[in-house]
């Protein structure tokens, strides 16, 4: 069984959507489980705790969490062109599995989504992965083998799945698609690599 960590911050709801699909593509694969995960808020202006346990949507990622995954999907809202500071904070505190090399050869993949079109989803998508580069981990993207990749008129990267939130409501076709494609390439990713070891 392979173990795919879904970790993300929402703010909004859309990169939580995402989640969803991504997992749906994850769990279209024999063999593989998708793990939601997410992380509190962080306050700029004074020491902020959170409940241990979140009131609705996915529980509150650990490091245990890193090192039992077989995978990993990161998502984020795009800040500044930038992942969101509740997602930085949880990486800054992760030097002990960087340590322990938990995530070392593992598969990666990043989602984000923005406000704008020129709102900086791919930089986003591409900070998000230099924590996971560090980590060790294998970067796993879209190929414009998926035709939702050449189609799609919203959201969409061979970095990662991005939705276009500036128009209210639901992720479109395209973007649904290419939410479980880069679930499915890490499920299948991760099956490959751990039968090869």
């Amino acid at each position: 069984m392979a173990k795919i960590l879904i970790l993300y911050y929402s703010r909004d709801g859309a990169t939580a959507e995402m989640a969803r699909y991504l997992a749906h593509g994850v769990e279209a694969v024999a063999g593989a489980e998708a793990i939601l995960r997410t992380v509190p808020q962080v306050s700029t202006v004074c020491e902020q705790t959170a409940p241990e346990i979140p009131t609705e949507g996915a529980v509150y990622a650990t490091l245990a969490d890193l090192q039992a995954c077989d995978g990993l999907a990161l998502g984020s809202p795009t800040h500044f062109g930038n992942m969101a500071a509740a997602l930085k904070y949880f990486w800054d505190g992760t030097t002990s599995a960087w340590f322990a090399g938990a995530l070392a050869g593992k598969p990666a993949g990043v989602f984000t989504s923005t406000g704008s079109q020129h709102g900086g989803h791919e930089s986003t998508l591409l900070s998000m992965m230099l924590p996971l580069l560090h980590h060790g981990m294998v970067i796993v993207g879209l190929p414009y083998s998926e035709n939702a990749l050449r189609e799609t008129t919203t959201g969409g990267t061979p970095y990662g799945p991005s939705h276009l939130a500036m128009n209210p409501g639901a992720l479109s076709e395209s973007e649904k698609t290419l939410c479980r494609a880069l679930g499915t390439r890490l499920a299948q990713t991760a099956l490959k690599l751990k039968a090869s070891l």
